[in-house]
């Protein structure tokens, strides 16, 4: 390869997603759609003209941001790359990470006593887990939260592939900044568009901020108690079952299928000590929750722990729809709050496979009559049970879990 060659190459993967657009003439066609498009559409939501001219004085379109679809470009939509390696879950659970919102979180668990005692007797929600997500969310508020919500969310807004998601965030956006809680210019988010220590998505601050400390407003960038209580009152509004916990890491024994696992296939957790599913710990489960719903939860199948899972697991799913992410939440809160240690069962290596991979097998099990829940190279739980469903027909031994081979075992 020549060295001219070579270097138009680079230019190309170095010029992100506008290589063969006039970033210029975009950032005028950007300025024209605020000024055309979503002011109308803005000024008919309520927003007064300050506020608008306010919030993007000065904005200009963020080119570093994922999954952008400058105008003229041929859209690509979201699929599973084929370069992008599925990392191992256990990763989600590294010591420092782990020890490290475990010991800040029981400090802010002394600090907010009383903030967090009065959330948790008005929404249910108990203390630690408030601690927990605020803790993954922005490290406690200690995290900087950089970007400037206007730029990111008028960039994904303008040419995202999710761009009537985005518009929709943004009005919502808008319609804060309006309320007067915040100035504009001090609205922070991530790269993502969400806000604020609890980093919520607009809509769900215009549904769910409150006024934590009394003063008036609801400011989830600058007050902790006021980011207590959004947290909160976001749990409670989505279901948190008061009285209930999250769930329970268990030992499952080889003759209870991993197949069982999903919030479908819930039953009473009596019915699954019956089965002869047993608390790690030894403990027997509390006796108020043997007549509730507990659901089979195996983030890597029969690769590493495995949980009992109350309504409340899916409630932390409503707040990031990851399973790792809820029983992390679920994790550093009873750590918090209890002392409890690192799970019991260890993580097995999980092949090194990449979401290509996984892909390929979700579209060889649906081409079977599985329900994987969708082909994103990801294995939640109806692939991980529609894996284990095959491997039973084929009289293999059910992990319920993506491993090297499968593809061609499928005849995928």
């Amino acid at each position: 390869m020549t060295l001219l060659r070579l270097f138009l190459v680079l230019a190309t993967l170095l010029a992100g997603p506008a290589t063969a657009q006039d970033r210029a003439a975009v950032e005028r066609q950007f300025q024209a759609w605020l000024e055309d498009t979503l002011w109308p559409r803005a000024q008919a939501e309520g927003i007064s003209r300050p506020t608008f001219n306010t919030a993007f004085d000065n904005v200009t379109l963020n080119w570093d941001l994922p999954n952008l679809v400058p105008p003229g470009a041929d859209p690509h939509p979201d699929e599973p790359s084929r370069q992008a390696e599925f990392g191992n879950p256990s990763n989600y659970f590294r010591a420092p990470a782990v020890d490290g919102a475990t010991e800040v979180g029981r400090v802010m668990a002394r600090r907010h006593a009383e903030t967090l005692a009065r959330v948790e007797a008005e929404t249910g929600v108990p203390g630690r887990i408030l601690l927990a997500i605020w803790g993954r969310e922005s490290g406690f508020g200690r995290v900087p939260i950089r970007h400037d919500a206007f730029e990111v969310l008028g960039t994904k807004a303008f040419m995202s592939t999710r761009a009537p998601y985005f518009t929709g965030e943004l009005i919502a956006a808008l319609k804060i900044a309006e309320a007067g809680d915040i100035a504009p210019d001090e609205m922070k988010s991530s790269w993502a568009g969400a806000l604020g220590q609890p980093q919520f998505m607009p809509t769900n601050v215009l549904a769910h901020a409150k006024d934590g400390d009394g003063d008036g407003r609801a400011d989830i960038w600058n007050s902790e108690a006021d980011t207590l209580a959004s947290i909160g009152a976001y749990l409670a509004h989505h279901g948190w079952v008061t009285g209930r916990d999250w769930g329970f890491e268990v030992r499952v024994p080889d003759n209870v299928s991993c197949t069982l696992e999903g919030p479908d296939q819930a039953r009473p957790i009596s019915e699954w000590v019956d089965m002869g599913v047993t608390r790690v710990s030894g403990r027997p489960f509390p006796d108020h929750e043997l007549e509730g719903d507990g659901m089979l939860v195996m983030p890597v199948g029969r690769h590493g722990p495995a949980f009992i899972a109350t309504p409340n697991f899916y409630v932390l799913k409503d707040y990031n729809t990851s399973d790792l992410y809820a029983l992390f939440v679920g994790h550093i809160g009873d750590r918090i709050a209890y002392g409890m240690g690192d799970f019991h069962a260890g993580w097995d290596e999980i092949d090194g496979l990449y979401r290509s991979d996984i892909a390929a097998i979700q579209e060889a099990l649906v081409a079977r009559g599985h329900d994987v829940g969708g082909v994103d190279g990801l294995p939640g739980f109806k692939t991980r049970r529609a894996i284990g469903r095959w491997q039973e027909e084929a009289g293999r031994t059910a992990t319920c879990f993506p491993e090297t081979g499968m593809q061609e075992a499928l005849g995928g």
